[in-house]
């Protein structure tokens, strides 16, 4: 199953090839304006994107009663940091544990938190992941290097076009006394959709 990891950027995705094909195209023929894609781009990869996400899951590890609130009323604690709008208007944290993984599938499309996490990955959208996920979530998660001890639940969440989900992966240890913007660095698009984990300190 593919997956938009460092280690495959030598091989362009065929939706990647067919979108740029595309742009080409509309470019040339003056129906697009490549300033106003690389606006759009930038508001998703610097604006609304994985940071914002980071910026909640940072918090919550460092504000009990944000991560109280964040449990109980997802929608609003997100609020409250400015994350809202586009496919983000309602969702719902979940919180990773020793004992429980979380993952998230959109299984009838590719609903998912933009506002948060930014645009969806290709394999989020892809048929094997959606379908996969359900069926045989630990070897998915294998597939994206993730290798979870059989004593450790895994339970995978469907996304739908009312409710979204971001995971709260679990703090790394040997992070006591960050603040919350360092620790923000350590979270990752991938640990906040439940194929991934926080990142270990450097």
């Amino acid at each position: 199953m593919p997956h938009d990891h460092p280690h495959h950027d030598n091989h362009l995705d065929p939706m990647d090839a067919r979108v740029r094909a595309l742009e080409t195209i509309l470019t040339r023929k003056g129906l697009v304006d490549p300033a106003a894609i690389d606006v759009i781009v930038e508001t998703y990869a610097h604006k609304v994107g994985p940071r914002n996400g980071a910026a909640v899951v940072a918090r919550a590890w460092t504000d009990p009663a944000f991560a109280d609130w964040l449990a109980r009323d997802a929608t609003a604690a997100v609020g409250s940091m400015g994350f809202t709008g586009r496919q983000g208007e309602h969702v719902q944290a979940v919180f990773n544990t020793p004992q429980t993984h979380n993952v998230v599938v959109c299984t009838l499309c590719s609903c998912y938190p933009w506002t948060l996490l930014g645009l969806p990955p290709v394999w989020y959208k892809s048929p094997a992941y959606r379908s996969r996920v359900v069926i045989e979530p630990r070897a998915v998660l294998a597939e994206f290097g993730l290798d979870l001890p059989p004593e450790c639940q895994v339970r995978v969440w469907d996304s739908t076009a009312e409710l979204r989900y971001l995971v709260v992966p679990l703090r790394p240890a040997g992070t006591e006394g960050w603040s919350a913007e360092r620790l923000a660095t350590l979270v990752t698009r991938d640990s906040m959709v439940g194929t991934g984990i926080a990142q270990a300190p450097q």
